[in-house]
């Protein structure tokens, strides 16, 4: 295990590691443990009883954070025609079509963090699936990023309201942004948590068996972990 710094190991000296907090008192302490010069990000992870290696075991969705990420988003729209002028329109970073996934093939221009696709769109931006699928910025129609082009302005809003996607990752844990650690209030912080740990509940998959959400744990960009009661964590629901 590598070597903590110093104010890594002063944040961690004011936790107690055999404490499950409550949400309260966890996004209390998540301010005062951030030690970076920047703001940085709170985060929540989640240990789930779940195996990803089975369909009927996945963990998908959306949640849009009800006081946004506190973070400004590039988003890229794959459309054509009557299409991208809607896009265009509604304030899209980067709107195109074939100029766009050339772009993205031959030069390896990835400088947006969320991609939508009209459905007519998709046969050829699937030639992308290798270079954007593992960075987690494919289109997909179950993550509501493939849009028809009368949705893209609604699409577009939410993605600038706050809307972030989770998934399952290979070892049956998640791990969900949810604002900004000093920009945000402890009040704002629980709302986004409340409706993240929300999403979670209501993407429970019909698969899994035993207690769903096992562990959960709040932290800050580079800081150390803080646990939840798993039990008063499942509870939250948006006001």
């Amino acid at each position: 295990m590598p070597k903590r710094g110093k104010k890594y190991r002063a944040a961690l000296a004011k936790i107690d590691r055999m404490k499950n907090y409550t949400p309260e008192e966890a996004v209390k302490l998540l301010k005062e443990v951030a030690y970076t010069e920047f703001d940085p990000t709170a985060e929540v992870h989640l240990r789930l009883g779940v195996d990803p290696r089975h369909a009927d075991q996945q963990v998908r969705g959306v949640v849009v954070l009800p006081h946004g990420t506190g973070k400004q988003v590039k988003i890229l729209v794959f459309a054509e025609g009557e299409d991208a002028r809607i896009a265009e329109e509604a304030g899209a970073d980067y709107v195109g079509g074939d100029d766009i996934i050339q772009k993205i093939q031959k030069e390896g221009w990835l400088d947006f963090d969320v991609a939508l696709a009209t459905p007519q769109m998709m046969g050829k931006v699937a030639r992308l699936g290798r270079i954007l699928g593992p960075r987690g910025l494919m289109p997909n129609p179950k993550a509501g990023t493939v849009v028809k082009g009368e949705d893209l302005p609604r699409a577009i809003e939410e993605i600038r309201k706050g809307r972030v996607e989770f998934r399952v990752d290979r070892t049956g844990n998640l791990h969900i942004p949810f604002g900004k650690v000093r920009a945000f209030s402890e009040q704002q912080l629980l709302d986004n948590l409340a409706a993240v740990m929300d999403a979670v509940v209501r993407a429970k998959p019909s698969g899994a068996k035993g207690a769903y959400i096992r562990r959960v744990v709040l932290a800050p960009t580079m800081g150390p972990g803080i646990r939840v009661d798993t039990r008063l964590a499942e509870a939250m629901r948006p006001e």
